[in-house]
């Protein structure tokens, strides 16, 4: 699942840049593909790999932020206000994203569930309009549009008589898509503060320990083998430590609405793989719905707000 934060760009080489948000973005969506084979032939549950994936992600984001940022990693608990968010970030923010994500992954598949979780911009828009009273630009709307029809047609294949995934999929991916919205728009003055290896890392660890009360990281479902070690393995360290660190990294070579809209590969990645990897059934409705989910990326990133 990705975390894309605005940062400074400097004008070194952009094609580092490309190349370490591009990695990102594929490894998150390798690694949603990668939680499907879990779920699906494994019998992992979403509640011991979400658990697990916040604690030991959140401990590594810990990590490089004092290791290789040099932060204190104690003094964001210094504000009662910071705490404050930081909490709610946690727990509603950073759990209910990565768990209503993987939940939509276990309940139908990978493709579909990153791309409903795409849908994320479009709500913010219609929230920002909502709060400043004013009506979508021309380009907005069209973006809501498109990404209307696109979800229709990932949904439904376009026949209006039955859903293509289940209900709970859908219901799961469309929630997705509102924590996205949230864990987006809510962490703003935290970035701004701590920045986001800090943010994110306390974030993750928050929700991981919150979740713990609920379903304690060690109470285990699912069949272990090499190939399920190894697939664990992939969706904390590749899928979250290193694609996030890359991500980062890229911040110092190329503007972060560049990063965000090559992040697009994301979903296109999880498609793929799920398709060639796990057999999944993406017809041409589904992935032309894909692309026009996709592109209202691209079109409301030449609108300023």
């Amino acid at each position: 699942m990705n975390s894309q934060v605005a940062t400074v760009s400097s004008p070194r080489p952009r094609a580092k840049g490309i190349i370490l948000v591009l990695i990102a973005a594929t490894f998150w969506g390798v690694s949603g593909t990668v939680a499907q084979y879990l779920f699906h032939q494994q019998g992992f549950s979403t509640n011991w790999l979400v658990v697990n994936r916040l604690l030991f992600s959140g401990i590594g984001l810990l990590f490089f932020s004092h290791t290789v940022g040099k932060q204190n990693i104690w003094s964001i608990w210094k504000n009662k206000q910071d705490i404050f968010r930081l909490v709610i970030f946690g727990v509603i923010g950073m759990f209910g994203v990565q768990y209503t994500y993987f939940a939509a992954i276990e309940y139908g598949n990978a493709a579909t569930a990153t791309v409903l979780q795409y849908l994320a911009p479009v709500i913010i828009v219609c929230y920002l309009s909502f709060r400043t009273k004013k009506l979508p630009a021309k380009n907005e709307i069209m973006a809501i549009g498109i990404a209307l029809f696109g979800t229709f047609l990932l949904v439904t294949k376009g026949t209006i008589h039955s859903l293509s995934i289940s209900g709970s999929a859908f219901t799961w991916g469309i929630l997705s898509a509102f924590a996205l919205a949230f864990y987006t728009l809510y962490p703003g003055s935290l970035l701004k503060k701590w920045g986001s290896l800090l943010t994110v890392g306390w974030g993750m660890l928050i929700g991981g320990i919150g979740f713990s009360l609920i379903h304690p990281p060690w109470n285990f479902q699912g069949h272990w083998s090499l190939s399920s070690f190894v697939a664990v393995v992939f969706v904390i360290i590749f899928g979250t430590l290193i694609a996030f660190f890359c991500f980062m990294e890229s911040l110092k070579y190329i503007q972060a609405s560049e990063a965000s809209l090559l992040a697009c590969v994301e979903p296109l990645s999880a498609a793929f793989l799920a398709v060639v990897w796990l057999q999944v059934s993406f017809g041409p409705a589904e992935w032309i719905g894909s692309f026009c989910i996709i592109a209202t990326i691209f079109i409301l990133s030449a609108v300023k707000r």
